[in-house]
């Protein structure tokens, strides 16, 4: 047996920490440094790091992690009022991307089959990987504002509609696929999460404020109820696993131990989990060798995937009204792929949909969508006007108010 992976998560966290310290001193969220930190030790840097099973899985679990606590830290009443809002966003920041990425796949290939895999690079540019920019509104205190409720809720709508995208084009493409089935699965998932979560959410926080055993225990019912529930998702309903974390952080939202709960898990994932992924999305990139095509391809297809993002989503915001700078931050909140462009590019590949020269652009794409998200997201929130903000420090408000809350 090896214990290589005790030297390499050592490393992980080290790098991640000091290069998130570097990139806070020049005013960008350290998110961005967790980024860079695996870019630098990974394949496409000093090549002193490489993706294995165990740190896949373990930055699996990171990105639950994330996700369930964005889900603690929610306002389910404040995520309904942007209801309306999040649809279009979503809708928008789906269709705006699956053009441009059709229109651009389709100047650079034109041969056999050619109609369906550039389909495919659009259906590429519909994911939203929204882990980076949870990550960097909870640093900025912007996470429970009105754009990142609508954020929330615009991605896990983005999430379903690429899923039944992407189902479509896969059975266009193998003929084997029930269409049908894939949908009544997820609606099946959202309206059993709605029935189970108002019975559980009442069950959970009644039994909290009776119960007399140890309060350490109920942030690890919560947390094996969240893993429970990712992989009820992931594997019953054909749902993202980190829907089913968000899902379930909505559910104990709000609780009488839901403050002390939110700490513990935000500890459990500050000191292993959360870096270990965001060091895994830059151990993924690998450069190859490429031609002046690709090259022109990857500089278009990262334009697209970006301005693509900022229109289609800030339209979706303009129509429902909201200021220009809230419109602004809701489409650059959406740019990030991340790993979610991989795994779609990578069952695209195997199945035949995509050319494997057009794999090196898509992470290209990838990266840079990945790091310069937070530093938009930094940019475009310095103005902190014209937005109504819920918890102007999602963090500092639970320490605040901890004894409070643990009543």
């Amino acid at each position: 047996m090896s214990y290589y992976f005790l030297l390499d998560i050592a490393i992980i966290l080290l790098s991640t920490k000091l290069l998130g310290l570097f990139t806070r001193r020049i005013a960008m969220p350290q998110v961005v440094g967790a980024l860079l930190a695996g870019l630098i030790l990974g394949p496409a840097g000093f090549n002193l790091l490489h993706e294995t099973d165990f740190l896949v899985q373990v930055s699996e679990v990171g990105v639950i992690i994330l996700m369930f606590s964005a889900g603690l830290e929610t306002d389910i009443s404040e995520l309904k009022k942007t209801g309306t809002a999040s649809f279009l966003v979503a809708v928008l920041g789906v269709v705006v991307p699956l053009i441009g990425g059709f229109l651009a796949a389709a100047i650079f290939n034109t041969g056999t089959n050619a109609m369906l895999q550039n389909v495919f690079i659009g259906v590429i540019l519909t994911a939203t990987s929204v882990s980076i920019t949870v990550e960097t509104l909870k640093e900025l205190g912007k996470l429970s504002s009105r754009s990142g409720n609508i954020i929330l809720g615009a991605a896990l709508i983005d999430d379903v509609l690429g899923i039944i995208a992407l189902t479509v084009v896969m059975g266009m493409a193998q003929g084997d696929v029930n269409i049908w089935l894939v949908m009544f699965k997820i609606v099946a998932f959202f309206v059993l999460s709605g029935v189970i979560g108002y019975f559980f959410h009442k069950q959970f926080d009644n039994w909290m404020r009776k119960s007399k055993i140890d309060r350490r225990r109920f942030s690890i019912i919560a947390f094996a109820f969240c893993l429970i529930y990712s992989f009820i998702a992931e594997e019953v309903f054909g749902v993202a696993d980190i829907t089913g974390a968000f899902v379930a952080g909505l559910m104990i939202a709000k609780t009488v131990r839901c403050t002390y709960v939110t700490h513990r898990i935000d500890t459990l994932g500050y000191l292993f989990f959360t870096p270990v992924f965001f060091a895994s999305i830059g151990l993924k990139a690998v450069i190859p060798e490429m031609n002046g095509d690709i090259i022109l391809f990857s500089v278009l297809i990262v334009l697209i995937a970006i301005l693509s993002k900022i229109i289609g989503c800030g339209l979706g915001a303009k129509l429902c009204k909201l200021p220009n700078i809230s419109a602004l931050r809701i489409g650059v909140g959406m740019i990030c792929r991340g790993e979610v462009a991989l795994i779609i590019a990578t069952k695209g590949v195997s199945a035949g949909l995509m050319k494997e020269e057009f794999f090196t652009p898509i992470i290209i794409m990838v990266i840079i969508t990945t790091i310069i998200t937070p530093i938009l997201l930094k940019i475009v929130y310095k103005d902190r006007g014209h937005e109504i903000v819920y918890a102007e420090d999602p963090l500092a408000e639970r320490l605040q108010n901890r004894d409070h809350c643990e009543v």
